[in-house]
């Protein structure tokens, strides 16, 4: 296959098949009605439930994240209240962009219809823009903005016109203010224009007003974070050392592969990251790729991490094949693209298949359940829920209204907080990012129903602990809350006193 660079024609946009639009639209429609029609089934993930339980708190910043997240949740939960679809909508709507966007790149690259289609079609079909849509993650959004920060690189560099330095600079913000890790984007821009003829750029106000955006935008976030002691970098450091200590950023190289492209779309990101090294106005591009994978390995990111680069990459990727397909004749040309689009169909229809809930009970349902740890995450809540108020509700009329409910992980914390209103229960006391900041309740509770706790660690931080329920769902689902900390114990006060107490537990999770 030819990697040679290829050009937007002169050709008017005017000119370009309508048709081509319209079935980039029809592919991003198709996907969000899949998402729309299976986002009902199961429950809440724990981190939705944290994305709840923060939203309902909106500040400038939080311990795991920057505050643009649950800002939109906040959103989500006024225009739809507690709708699994509703609270997803956002994300649907955000891969439906960058499916959409995707094909506008390669149609910016020189591509027709076939270059826009595939464009767009391989990154439907790949897992990790599926899995986006099934759930409220800031990383949908992470997602989002790298690809429109590419296609507004593309519109720099095809036009010349530096203007495009504040669109740039404006989604480097949203990006600041969604996931800190847009870094190593921002690392792979700057050495982009460094290295090329990008650099001219350097001399340009529009550049440097661009920065100006960028940080404007994430100045409350920064500031913020200043006075909070810059807590998120902690967290960070703490998650990072987890992950590796759990292995859980093993395997980087294969997942570029299997999980963040489709993977009968290699040839074609393969292919559109040589065509951006080898041309002198795109090469910017392969460096925005380059940096934040060289980076990652080192740092030994988690393979998801990259995705939203890949996008760039399948839309030049899709130009070259379309120009090289060109060239052959029309048998031929039929049979690699049928071999092509087969594959990528049936590898998408397997991605589908162990990311998106099918069925809400059946082959299909057990298939994705084994295969999909982030889904089994689904279960159990309100039966937590339940299982807390029946518990509250055994214990002395004069008692329950005093009783605290203290929780060992944000799913426990957010569901407590969001689902517990239904039961009448006291919001939760959590130790657990952001949830530490707003503090424990004042006068604090001299009994407390502890969940998330092994027996011995409730044992060492509370007094008089009685096992009391069993943590679980009905569907014998294993996941974290009915393995690793299944029971719910009665307790008294913290053997430390409460300051310190909160002091010395304080955790990130």
């Amino acid at each position: 296959m030819s990697s040679a660079p290829v050009h937007r024609t002169s050709e008017p946009e005017a000119a370009q098949p309508q048709s081509a639009l319209a079935g980039l639209l029809a592919i991003a429609a198709a996907v969000a009605l899949l998402h729309l029609l299976t986002n009902g089934r199961y429950g809440f993930h724990r981190d939705e439930l944290q994305f709840l339980s923060d939203a309902r708190h909106l500040d400038w910043g939080f311990v795991s994240y920057p505050p643009l997240t649950p800002f939109v949740e906040r959103i989500s939960l006024s225009l739809f209240g507690l709708s699994l679809v509703g609270l997803r909508l956002f994300s649907v709507l955000a891969q439906s962009a960058a499916i959409v966007v995707t094909g506008l790149m390669a149609r910016e690259l020189g591509g027709q219809r076939l270059a826009q289609i595939t464009a767009a079609l391989t990154v439907a079909l790949s897992p990790l823009p599926l899995f986006e849509g099934t759930e409220f993650q800031y990383t949908t959004f992470d997602y989002l903005w790298w690809v429109l920060i590419a296609y507004f690189t593309i519109r720099l560099l095809q036009s010349g016109n530096p203007r495009w330095w504040i669109a740039i600079g404006a989604v480097v913000g949203l990006g600041l203010q969604t996931k800190y890790l847009i870094v190593f984007l921002i690392a792979g821009i700057l050495v982009g224009v460094v290295l090329t003829r990008a650099r001219r750029s350097l001399a340009s106000p529009w550049f440097w007003a661009g920065i100006a955006v960028a940080l404007l935008v994430f100045l409350p976030n920064l500031i913020w974070q200043a006075h909070h002691g810059f807590i998120a970098y902690q967290f960070s450091h703490s998650i990072h050392v987890r992950d590796v200590g759990e292995g859980r950023a093993n395997g980087f190289l294969l997942g570029q592969f299997l999980l963040c492209a489709n993977l009968f779309a290699a040839p074609l990101w393969l292919a559109g990251l040589v065509s951006f090294l080898r041309s002198p106005r795109y090469r910017m591009l392969a460096w925005m790729y380059l940096v934040p994978l060289a980076l990652l390995i080192v740092a030994k990111g988690r393979h998801y991490y990259l995705a939203g680069a890949y996008p760039m990459l399948l839309a030049m990727g899709a130009v070259v094949a379309e120009h090289w397909l060109q060239s052959l004749s029309k048998i031929l040309r039929r049979v690699i693209e049928a071999v092509f689009f087969t594959g990528l169909a049936a590898f998408g229809a397997l991605a589908i298949a162990f990311l998106v809930p099918l069925q809400s009970a059946g082959p299909l349902r057990d298939y994705a359940l084994q295969h999909n740890d982030d889904l089994k995450e689904e279960y159990g809540w309100t039966e937590l829920v339940q299982a807390v108020a029946s518990v509250r509700d055994s214990l002395p009329i004069d008692q329950q209204s005093t009783v605290g409910i203290l929780v060992g992980n944000y799913g426990e914390q957010g569901a407590i907080e969001i689902l517990g209103p239904a039961y009448h229960l006291p919001p939760p006391i959590s130790v657990t990012n952001s949830a530490w900041l707003r503090g424990y309740p004042t006068p604090p509770p001299t009994t407390l129903i502890v969940v998330g706790f092994s027996r011995q660690a409730a044992d060492r931080a509370f007094t008089g602990c009685r096992f009391v329920a069993h943590n679980g769902n009905p569907y014998g689902i294993h996941n974290e809350e009915s393995d690793v900390h299944p029971d719910i114990f009665l307790c008294g006060p913290p053997r430390l006193l409460w300051p310190l107490f909160w002091r010395d537990y304080q955790s990130f999770g």
